[in-house]
Parts: structure tokens; sequence; C-alpha cells
């Protein structure tokens, strides 16, 4: 049986932008997006291109907000989520399949990067773990995903389950909220909130 691998974990501030930059390499994890897929209009995304999308998320961390954690694996930069106020993902709000359920404060937890050397080694739910703790740290209630629910027969890439999986989030307590879509359920978690320290 092989050993669990140790994690760290920790957010994403200014002095740890070169970890990050490290993790998504050139193509800012994945066709330029630098999570900034959720943050942003289609149009502004696209037209932004991969420099464009590099200095927006770039200004969010420089400017004190945390849009996620990364996680360490012998000290280094290995994985990435985006956990924050669902507030920051303006895009979520413009989602028919994805817009809010009810009016209650939530968390929302949009997106994984794993380094190809530690997928399928459990660092993605060991991240989408550490994302509930961190929302609930943060003086959070209810977090939600919205993973990609794999119909049967069909296969889907690396890039298309960035979202995460549903079997994922249910291993981590989520239960489905609504479902507007065949292949994207919102899940959520309650959680208590505890304030570190």
């Amino acid at each position: 049986m092989a050993r669990k691998q140790a994690y760290t974990f920790m957010p994403v501030t200014p002095d740890r932008w070169n970890d990050l930059e490290r993790l998504f390499g050139p193509r800012g994890a994945c066709s330029g997006c630098w999570c900034m897929w959720y943050r942003i209009k289609r149009s502004e995304w696209s037209s932004n291109a991969n420099a464009g999308n590099r200095r927006a998320f770039k200004q969010i961390v420089d400017s004190g907000g945390t849009p996620g954690l990364l996680a360490y694996v012998h000290d280094q930069p290995s994985g990435w989520v985006s956990v924050a106020p669902r507030e920051d993902f303006s895009s979520l709000e413009r989602s028919n399949v994805l817009k809010r359920v009810d009016d209650k404060p939530v968390w929302s937890i949009v997106c994984f990067f794993v380094s190809k050397e530690h997928r399928r080694q459990g660092l993605s739910q060991a991240l989408l773990e550490a994302a509930v703790k961190y929302a609930a740290e943060h003086g959070a209630t209810l977090v939600e995903g919205y993973p990609v629910d794999r119909l049967e027969g069909k296969k889907f890439s690396s890039v298309e389950a960035f979202p995460g999986s549903v079997a994922s989030f249910r291993r981590a307590g989520f239960r489905e909220a609504a479902r507007r879509s065949p292949t994207r359920p919102i899940m959520r978690r309650r959680v208590r909130p505890r304030p570190k320290g």
C-alpha cells in the first residue's frame, strides 16, 4: 500500500505568488485561465487572454484578497483550490445553471488544479477538505461546490473536471442542493464557524 503523502495548505498571499506561478506554469493552469473563469465576464476573460488574466489574478492577490489555497508536498507547490465567498465569483450570479439556490450566505469552491506528478493520489480530496476548513475558519456556515457529475458512459478530460467530482464532494460530506443541468449539481455542506487561533 502506498504511503499517504503529507500535505501543507497555505493561503495564496503576495509572498506565495511565485509558488502559484510555478504550479500554474506558462499556461496559467489551463488555457490561460489563471483562475479568472468565474470571477469576470466571459467576454473579458477571452479578451484578457493569458497575460491579462494573469495580471487580473495577481491584482487580486496583491490587493490583499485571498482567492484560494496552495497545497505543498515536500515544500513544493503541488495543488490549488479556489475558495472564497460566493460574491467573489460574479459569473456564478449570471449562470442559469449555477445561480443562487436561496439568499443564504455561502462560500464557494469553484476550481482545483493538481500538478501532473501528484494526480490520482488523493490531493484533490485533501484540497477540498482544506478549503472547507479554511472557509469555516473565516466565518462560513455554508460551503458550496459545483462539481461535474459523470453521466454513464461519458468520460471527461482533466480540463473538464476542474470543478471537482460529485464523488469527491459526497465523500467530504456535501449534499445536493439543486440541479439545473444533468452534469452540474450545486452541492452544499453546512459547517460550524471556527475562527482560527
